[in-house]
């Protein structure tokens, strides 16, 4: 009946690094951080782990001489984050 929701997902700003990024096609590293207001730090933790699962890309490049991360989500992270959701929503309304 309960599905087991998604370790990598249900942490607070894993959940909403991945959120913002399911609406966006690309994200700035600097949005990021002012909309969750994280430290730099961990928000690049979170991001390599992230990574590491395949749930999104890192694109890094160079604006102005300005190190520049742009962040998007992968087919595997938008099906991870779906059923994230549906497992939830289990939880709220168990049938």
């Amino acid at each position: 009946m309960y599905e087991d929701l998604d370790p990598l997902l249900h942490s607070q700003l894993r959940l909403a690094i991945v959120s913002m990024l399911v609406t966006s096609e690309k994200i700035e590293f600097t949005h990021i951080k002012e909309e969750t207001r994280a430290a730099a730090g961990n928000i690049s933790i979170q991001i390599k782990k992230l990574q590491e699962a395949g749930y999104i890309n890192v694109e890094k490049t160079f604006k102005n001489n300005y190190p520049k991360t742009l962040l998007s989500i992968t087919d595997k992270g938008v099906k991870a984050f779906e059923s994230y959701v549906n497992n939830l929503k289990k939880y709220i309304h168990p049938e």
